[in-house]
């Protein structure tokens, strides 16, 4: 399958695909606009309950009539209990009194969401859904092909790509090292897998004939235009669209990305327990060193939410979890559609020039 046949399948005009983005900024109106402006709008539903899938799905299938991909996490749960949780508890103490919030308890484990989800996913049947952390088994891979859903797995390194293409995905999004947000790492440790994104793109469409989408620090068009050259059929971005007004991200966490004047980005586990890339802060900083205090994923990304909670209701950005890429200080604060239209543009123009 080339470039065209991609983008035929995905049902969109462009070689743009807008990130899912975990936590609040892939609203269902960031989602349709990018989608009505030919590229793929994506939602973040793995932080989602069942009925609120069905709920954004039904709200952006009323703004737009165009593909959209959905996103869930599939894998990476850790239900393990045998930890202990207390010197991250008296880290966060120190930081809930500073915000006026009670003291921070042991989290509970909950079960893992994703069988609920994807159950959800199945019932609202989106015309394209993607999936991280891990591979879905092979029986709900063929739900979703029955269901004539297209599928998009992340792969981190070459390894997880094969993998991916026996798993009989449509297409493999290449998570490079620059990406912002959580690795998408499944197999080998993390840091093994924090390969460049334009290497990856390199070598998996080179190796595997499956289509690939570049992601990882693309911030334009003529990036995506050099992504394309070396192989990808497509370019996912994800903080360039944070700061689009259709964007869920808070006031403190915009402001923090306008405001950064160069890549400030580092890799830490300190908000969710799982590595993530994102604008270094004070919480990141106090947790320096002590990663042994870090409690697992999901653990440790519920034990942060009501600090990070509360630091977006206060607009307090030095507890809050900025994911962005390394491209973050090229962020542009445009409407959606905006966006795209200059992201098209740029394509066309470095096209052009070569």
């Amino acid at each position: 399958m080339n470039k065209d046949e991609l983008l035929e399948k995905l049902g969109i005009d462009h070689p743009i695909i807008q990130a899912p983005m975990g936590g609040g900024p892939t609203t269902p109106e960031l989602v349709a606009a990018v989608s009505n402006a030919g590229g793929l709008g994506s939602l973040a539903a793995a932080y989602l309950k069942p009925s609120e899938i069905i709920d954004a799905i039904q709200r952006i299938r009323l703004l737009t009539s165009k593909p959209f991909n959905v996103n869930l996490f599939a894998g990476g749960y850790q239900s393990d209990t045998n930890f202990d949780a207390q010197p991250m508890l008296d880290v966060l103490a120190e930081i809930h009194a500073e915000l006026g919030l009670p003291a921070p308890i042991r989290p509970t484990v909950a079960p893992n969401p994703f069988s609920d989800q994807f159950e959800a996913v199945i019932e609202a049947r989106p015309p394209i859904f993607s999936f991280t952390f891990g591979i879905p088994s092979e029986k709900s891979m063929e739900r979703l092909r029955k269901r004539g859903i297209t599928t998009l797995g992340t792969a981190t390194t070459v390894g997880e790509a094969r993998l991916l293409a026996s798993a009989r995905v449509d297409a493999i999004v290449a998570q490079g090292s620059e990406a912002g947000a959580h690795r998408g790492t499944f197999t080998g440790s993390f840091d093994a897998a924090m390969v460049p994104t334009r290497q990856l793109v390199r070598e998996i469409a080179e190796l595997l004939p499956i289509p690939v989408i570049a992601s990882g620090g693309i911030m334009d068009g003529r990036e995506v235009a050099e992504e394309l050259a070396l192989g990808a059929s497509a370019a996912q971005l994800g903080t360039a669209f944070l700061c689009c007004p259709e964007s869920g991200a808070s006031a403190a966490y915009k402001r923090a990305i306008l405001d950064t004047k160069e890549d400030c980005t580092v890799i830490t586990r300190a908000f969710s327990g799982r590595p993530a890339r994102g604008l270094m802060n004070t919480f990141i900083a106090k947790l320096k060193d002590r990663e042994n205090v870090i409690l697992p994923y999901p653990q440790q990304n519920a034990l942060t939410r009501a600090m990070r909670n509360a630091a977006a209701k206060q607009e307090n950005a030095q507890f809050l979890s900025l994911w962005a890429g390394t491209g973050v200080s090229r962020t542009r604060s445009l409407p959606a559609t905006e966006l795209m239209m200059r992201l098209t543009c740029e394509i066309e123009k470095t096209n052009f020039a070569k």
